[in-house]
């Protein structure tokens, strides 16, 4: 059915025509609407369905000891913060939070954020600003470089918007350290900050972070690790890439987020402390928005310092997906070459991916399926972050699904 946009004045915007077109192709999904709580087992219009989509890996918001600290918090700090921090403040929780950061990053400072994107936007914006109080001292970093890795996250190309690609913005192929090399021969001299993902989620590849973080030191740049898909997933003592994290701890600048491994909300800078406390100001997202709620960032306290206790958690967890990896390779799945949590399941075109979505719905599992712009256009893929409360028997059934539909549509 063809839709018009209630104001006319919307039309020269092309939303209802784009609507349209989405819908009748059936790219435009609307999102589920839940009837309870977020888990590994769903209930949509009243229908059970076995959710592959959430990023709570462990599904620490379940735990009976992290609800208990989350009330208690709530009871104590209340469930907002008021304010941006600069005006309200912030409360002891928020504190804790950035020192127990700091401590494990290894760096002098953090700052937290509402969200992971937020402190994306506000590093990138903090790097480049030029601010002063009045005539006399200020930054002026206006000139700064930004040499990113293709496939950084969105909320850091946004972030950009105000640089020119060729002037001050430049990327690198992906994961590819001769190419920054080249990049960093030419930008030699010119104040340079590079940045990277540490897990990418598109297709779980891991970065090259020792070699990366050499060509930093070697050219005098800023680095900068978006690990907002590794935080507390690797490292802390876990075998799994231990000596890509071990090396993440020269990094200058790193973004964690609180929403895959701790599975709560939020994200934090962590670096250098005079630099941090600047970015109170320069970053614009932490000055002009609020913050995490009080509650949820002492239940994340909680969930890191009992993460940190017993680092086994993680780790059979990621025995399970190293067991799931297994299976869909045993049917014939192409999945992802680099064995993170992160599991991409190649599906072919991007018609073909529609439809087997559709079946899985159709049969009761909420799988969650990358057209563009995840991927290139005309592709789709299945990317797992598998939720460690999903029973062995539905996953079992998931993979029996999986070669069925393989099989159908010969992917």
């Amino acid at each position: 059915m063809t839709t018009r946009s209630a104001d006319p004045a919307l039309d020269r915007w092309g939303f209802s025509a784009w609507l349209d077109a989405t819908r009748r192709s059936g790219d435009f999904v609307m999102p589920p609407e839940l009837d309870d709580v977020n888990d590994a087992v769903i209930s949509v219009d009243g229908r059970k369905m076995i959710n592959f989509a959430g990023i709570g890996i462990l599904g620490w918001q379940h735990d009976p000891e992290v609800r208990r600290v989350f009330a208690e918090t709530a009871a104590t700090y209340g469930l907002v913060v008021g304010g941006s921090r600069l005006v309200q403040g912030v409360s002891r929780p928020h504190l804790e939070l950035e020192r127990l950061v700091a401590e494990i990053s290894g760096k002098e400072k953090a700052l937290t954020f509402a969200t992971g994107l937020l402190a994306n936007v506000g590093f990138v914006n903090a790097m480049s600003a030029a601010f002063s109080f009045d005539d006399r001292v200020g930054v002026d970093n206006a000139d700064a470089v930004l040499v990113l890795d293709r496939r950084s996250h969105w909320s850091v190309w946004k972030g950009t918007e105000g640089f020119e690609r060729g002037r001050n913005l430049f990327a690198f192929r992906h994961n590819d350290p001769a190419h920054l090399r080249e990049l960093l021969e030419q930008l030699r001299g010119r104040p340079v900050i590079v940045g990277f993902e540490t897990v990418y989620s598109a297709d779980g590849s891991i970065a090259p972070i020792g070699a990366i973080l050499d060509l930093c030191d070697e050219f005098g740049a800023v680095s900068f690790a978006d690990d907002a898909n590794g935080f507390m997933v690797y490292g802390n003592g876990g075998h799994r890439f231990a000596a890509e994290y071990e090396a993440l701890r020269r990094v200058t600048f790193l973004m964690v987020s609180f929403g895959k491994g701790v599975g709560l909300s939020g994200g934090a800078l962590a670096g250098p402390a005079d630099a941090i406390d600047a970015f109170h100001y320069l970053s614009g997202t932490s000055m002009f928005t609020t913050n995490i709620q009080p509650p949820t960032a002492g239940a994340i306290v909680h969930v890191l310092r009992r993460m940190r206790q017993d680092p086994s958690v993680m780790e059979r967890y990621l025995d399970r997906v190293d067991g799931l990896r297994a299976r869909l390779l045993e049917i014939g799945c192409a999945i992802n070459p680099t064995p993170t949590y992160v599991t991409s399941i190649a599906i072919g075109s991007r018609d073909v991916g529609l439809r087997v979505r559709q079946e899985f719905l159709d049969r009761g599992y909420l799988v969650p399926m990358f057209g563009y712009p995840a991927v290139k256009k005309d592709a789709a893929v299945i990317r797992l972050l598998m939720n460690d409360r999903i029973a062995d028997k539905d996953l079992n059934g998931f993979v029996d699904t999986l070669a069925e539909l393989r099989h159908r549509y010969e992917f």
